[in-house]
């Protein structure tokens, strides 16, 4: 496999294009046409984890932050940046970062942190915008089906729970081909009128350039007509943050036991206990204060993310609990996920979980 397989790969996951306009995701160093010979996971890229990829033979390190976020101006070695791009180069190891990409995927890494604290009946807090496109086009009567199939084959029509979903209204269309035309109904010169099938059916935007690849491959006519439109309807399944429910209440210091347990946190920095019982929980990893309206609008008993300020605890107003259980400690499962994930598909080369730890912060 190249780097550009493993990167489809982890495109199915999580899409790029839903990625935060101001992320850096993406292949960062390295060349999308190197045969890959391992994968390294792992939360930050620093310079130790390159060693990491070099002990264990691996040329593609996947990591969840982008180690260059910013422009580089120059690379002499003078920052851990520039030194971690300078060693992945000289030893020919590529850099991939999924960062927010996997932050807004269904199953990424606010789906990761509901199953590790055993979340049901799980919904997007921030649902993304502008991620719904709908197609509609004109066919002949007789295609419909074949074109519709074609469309349902690569991955249209699908909305929430239900698929194969299209709205299909029968008409009269018209055309007239000049003397350059092949047209599949009609003369050429001579105005047509054929019976024809609208057909209307929504996809994600990700699989923009495949829906339409299946249009003109199933389509019969020489000039296929159709449009595209971005839609503002609420996407269920993609977005940042997760809101679920404990089966059954716990108390709140019951619940930050339970946090403090599973994600070994050496602190977890809460706004004053309410006395009430906990049961609907909003998470989003790493730095989310921007979402602390949305979960107090979803009746959160309470929010747990990370890198909360002074200020932002008094936005609780004695509604829910806010808790922050730092950055690492609310992402550090991701590299869990993405070998799982990865490990499915991939069985040619070792995909290694990094054995470093990156956070930057200890508790004394």
């Amino acid at each position: 496999m190249q780097v550009k397989d493993v990167i489809a790969l982890l495109e199915e996951i999580a899409p790029l294009s839903y990625s935060e306009d101001f992320d850096n995701t993406g292949l960062l160093v390295g060349d999308s046409q190197m045969k890959v010979s391992g994968v390294l996971v792992t939360l930050d890229t620093l310079e130790s984890v390159v060693d990491e990829a070099i002990s264990n033979n691996c040329n593609l390190i996947v990591s969840f932050h982008p180690i260059i976020f910013s422009g580089l101006k120059k690379i002499t070695g003078a920052t851990y940046v520039e030194r971690v791009v300078q060693k992945a180069i000289k030893n020919d190891i590529a850099i991939f970062a999924i960062h927010t990409a996997l932050d807004n995927a269904w199953k990424g890494v606010n789906n990761m942190i509901c199953e590790k604290l055993g979340l049901q009946q799980r919904q997007i807090l921030i649902p993304q915008a502008g991620t719904i496109n709908k197609l509609v086009t004109f066919v002949p009567a007789e295609a419909a089906e074949k074109v519709r199939n074609g469309l349902f084959k690569a991955g249209a029509g699908s909305i929430g729970n239900y698929n194969n979903c299209s709205f299909n209204n029968a008409g009269m269309g018209s055309f007239q081909g000049n003397e350059a035309s092949q047209p599949t109904k009609g003369t050429k010169g001579s105005l047509h009128f054929e019976a024809e099938v609208q057909i209307g059916i929504t996809f994600q935007k990700h699989l923009e350039s495949g829906i339409l690849k299946a249009l003109h491959e199933h389509h019969p006519y020489e000039e296929v007509a159709y449009e595209v439109t971005t839609l503002n309807n609420t996407n269920q399944h993609i977005g940042m943050g997760m809101i679920g429910e404990f089966t059954n209440d716990i108390n709140e210091k019951e619940f930050l036991q339970r946090v403090k347990d599973t994600f070994k946190t050496g602190c977890i920095r809460h706004s004053p206990l309410l006395n009430k019982s906990i049961k609907r929980v909003a998470v989003l990893g790493g730095s989310g204060s921007f979402a602390i309206s949305a979960a107090k609008a979803a009746g959160a008993d309470v929010f747990m993310t990370a890198d909360l300020k002074y200020h932002d605890f008094f936005s609780a107003e004695g509604k829910m609990l806010l808790a922050d259980i730092g950055h690492y400690e609310s992402e550090q499962y991701t590299k869990e996920l993405l070998v799982a994930e990865l490990n499915k598909k991939i069985t040619n080369f070792a995909v290694v979980l990094s054995e470093v730890n990156t956070n930057p912060i200890t508790y004394f």
